[in-house]
């Protein structure tokens, strides 16, 4: 039998405490403050949740957590996690409480909230950190959230915002990175056919009765797992409902006026204001102001326009004082259609650092470690767009790689390209020079950075950008490639090239608050009432990105300290009149 659904149909004048977004970050908040007994409402903007949550991997970095401890993999301390940071963040005491309080608070998070609710957590082991710095891990730090049957949400499922169709196979079935080999495989093992079969079955089923599979994974995942725990507490959820402005009353934030259509009404918060509208990656003049440099292309969901940030802006809260790293956490994108959300394929860690690859600029000249994060890949994008245009920059590969291994979009196992190239996904020739004159560059340096890179190939050894030296590069390559798992030769036609653009997948620059996520004033001082979490809470890395997960860590935290902050907190003053508010606001 479905559970009640928890979309609200009478909006309250007044409750204890006020969410604004149904992210991680602010799904966290309203589920850990109703567990402790506040009265809460959350209101999202978009008929549907998880904002850009439900589109991501689902990685969570946590250092010292104890699901990765209860599996063998120990030796992680807050403590080396706290050098690592102060050795990426090049003012490191620019905000070092909060991040002492992620670092503290984090492994108590997740306990609690497996404990307490049904969001659970797998660990991911072996998951090297980002860049070899002192304190960094090659193990222990992130887990990912457990896969979700989302059939226990019966007809709210629908509420739950898909990931990008291009993370989906068959149209609609969710695959997470364990199933990869038993579908690559399905044929060549019995074990591998019956795992494969199971899953096609489990979606054909699914598409009976729903719009897609069931089965949900990574992001989505965690999504999913924060609404059923919001749906079985009957915690109201406001949808179509967004931010325009903060009550404010003897200098405290008391509640917010929202609108709803063409309605616009004012809802009390006793003991506070959450704000976790997602950032500002859809705001023109935000991106403009805190974003450097500017970049047409966002993997963050369209209702992300810095609605939180801008009213918290209006009563002279304070944003990070200057600009931190780009503004924002980046990833290399590939185009696979048209507008401003669809057709955008993230390069996470697929394609880039296994072997036969590398990446060239609009000169065709080899730029960067392949291997390498997708935020510092898209950084060294930057960096060679300053010496000449770069931008797309290009993939480049034989065909036989991308039948292997995949290339953005493009599944491994893929055996007919041809498809693709009437698309425009990526270009195919019989020659580097033929595949340089059709992707625009010069054929001299695109065929000089593949011999150069050939050579390493041979040798094992990238002496240019150290492609395969690091627990990262070799964690994303191919164990069985020797001697190293990151490289080997482009030398047998036809060779294949996708253009690559950078995107932000979420903005790092947002409101400073203290170590409990109380906003704070342009003074320094704690705006009483007000909260924020998720990204629009100033990233604790300070525009740095140490390891997988940067983003989703410190949103369950901050979402989780604030709650309890707010569970503590003295009752707040509140003007004696209230504007009537509709009823019936959700369909």
């Amino acid at each position: 039998m479905a559970t009640p659904p928890a979309a609200c149909e009478t909006i309250p004048r007044e409750v204890d405490l006020l969410v604004l977004g149904a992210g991680a970050a602010g799904m966290t908040a309203a589920l850990v403050a109703a567990i402790e007994g506040l009265d809460v409402l959350v209101c999202e903007k978009a008929g549907q949740l998880g904002g850009t949550t439900a589109t991501s991997a689902g990685t969570i970095w946590i250092p010292e957590n104890q699901e990765n401890i209860r599996a063998g993999f120990t030796g992680d301390s807050r403590q080396a996690a706290g050098r690592y940071l102060d050795q990426l963040i090049d003012q490191p005491e620019h905000g070092r409480a909060a991040r002492e309080s992620f670092l503290a608070h984090g492994p108590e998070v997740l306990t609690w909230l497996a404990q307490h609710t049904d969001v659970k957590f797998l660990p991911c082991g072996d998951y090297p950190d980002y860049l070899d710095e002192d304190g960094a891990a090659t193990r222990g730090r992130t887990v990912i959230p457990e896969p979700f049957d989302a059939r226990l949400l019966g007809d709210q499922f629908h509420r739950v915002r898909p990931p990008i169709a291009e993370f989906m196979v068959l149209g609609g079935m969710m695959v997470g990175k364990a199933d990869i080999p038993h579908l690559l495989n399905r044929f060549k093992s019995l074990a591998a056919f019956r795992y494969a079969a199971s899953l096609f079955l489990r979606f054909l089923a699914d598409r009976l009765k729903y719009p897609r599979g069931t089965r949900l994974m990574l992001g989505n995942a965690l999504v999913a797992r924060l609404f059923y725990s919001l749906v079985r507490r009957k915690v109201p959820i406001a949808f179509e409902t967004r931010l325009e402005t903060l009550l404010m009353a003897q200098g405290k934030v008391v509640g917010a006026t929202l609108r709803r259509g063409e309605q616009s009404f004012q809802v009390l918060a006793r003991k506070g204001v959450v704000l976790a509208t997602g950032g500002f990656g859809r705001n023109p003049t935000l991106r403009s102001a805190f974003m450097s440099p500017a970049v047409k292309d966002s993997m963050t969901v369209p209702e992300n326009q810095g609605d939180g940030i801008a009213a918290a802006l209006q009563i002279k809260a304070l944003t990070m004082p200057e600009r931190h790293g780009s503004g924002a956490f980046w990833s290399p994108v590939s185009r696979t259609g048209s507008g401003t959300w669809a057709g955008l394929y993230p390069h996470l860690a697929m394609d880039r650092a296994k072997p036969g690859l590398i990446a060239v600029n609009a000169q065709g000249h080899r730029f960067v470690n392949e291997a390498v994060s997708y935020h510092h890949f898209t950084l060294a994008m930057f960096e060679t767009h300053k010496a000449a245009p770069a931008s797309p920059v290009w993939l480049i590969c034989e065909a036989a790689f991308v039948r292997k291994y995949g290339l953005g979009a493009i599944h491994p196992g893929t055996s007919r390209l041809k498809p693709y190239v009437a698309k425009g996904w990526i270009v195919m020739a019989d020659s580097l020079a033929l595949l340089a004159r059709g992707i625009g560059v010069d054929a001299a340096s695109l065929q000089a950075s593949v011999t150069r890179h050939n050579q390493f190939a041979v040798s094992g050894v990238d002496e240019d950008f150290a492609k395969g030296s690091t627990a990262l590069n070799r964690y994303n390559g191919d164990a069985s490639n020797r001697p190293n798992p990151c490289l080997a030769p482009i030398v047998k036609a036809p060779f294949c090239a996708m253009a690559v653009w950078p995107a932000e997948i979420g903005t790092s620059t947002g409101l400073e608050a203290d170590a409990h996520g109380r906003v704070l004033n342009q003074q320094g001082e704690v705006i009483e009432g007000l909260y924020a979490c998720g990204n629009d809470l100033a990233s604790v890395m300070r525009g740095t990105y140490p390891g997988p997960g940067t983003t989703l860590g410190p949103a369950l935290v901050f979402g989780y300290l604030v709650a309890k902050h707010a569970t503590a907190s003295s009752r707040v003053a509140h003007p004696s009149s209230h504007t009537a508010l509709p009823e019936a606001l959700v369909p």
